[in-house]
């Protein structure tokens, strides 16, 4: 089975996401910015990528964006503390599967990753 990636540059939150994915025995790699998720895409696209808006260099949009143009199928949930109406929309134009906003439930964003995979 593919990993689920998570992409964030808090270490705290790919934290808390590793250790759920564990829990629940569902595979994961963890990336700190979009551009290093990037290089890894060509070699093992994941099952489902999980991002955040807004990191230091690409953004989880602009990497939403490279995603779908490379794997138009592949379901992306994006995250952000900054859950406004203009962020999400622009999400869900972009072929985003859900949006994740922080602080979130870590059962609620697991049970979210499983709807993602059986996609």
């Amino acid at each position: 089975m593919k990993p689920v990636w998570i992409i964030d540059d808090d270490r705290s939150i790919r934290w808390v996401f590793e250790k759920a994915l564990a829990r629940e025995n569902i595979a994961f790699r963890t990336f700190s910015s979009a551009q290093e998720a990037l290089s890894a895409l060509d070699a093992e696209p994941p099952q489902v990528v999980v991002s955040d808006i807004r990191m230091p260099g690409e953004s989880g949009l602009e990497l939403l964006h490279k995603v779908k143009q490379l794997h138009p199928s592949l379901p992306v949930v994006i995250m952000t503390a900054y859950s406004d109406l203009e962020s999400a929309v622009t999400a869900f134009q972009g072929g985003a599967y859900e949006y994740l906003p922080k602080p979130f439930d870590v059962d609620h964003a697991v049970e979210l990753i499983r709807r993602a995979m059986e996609e």
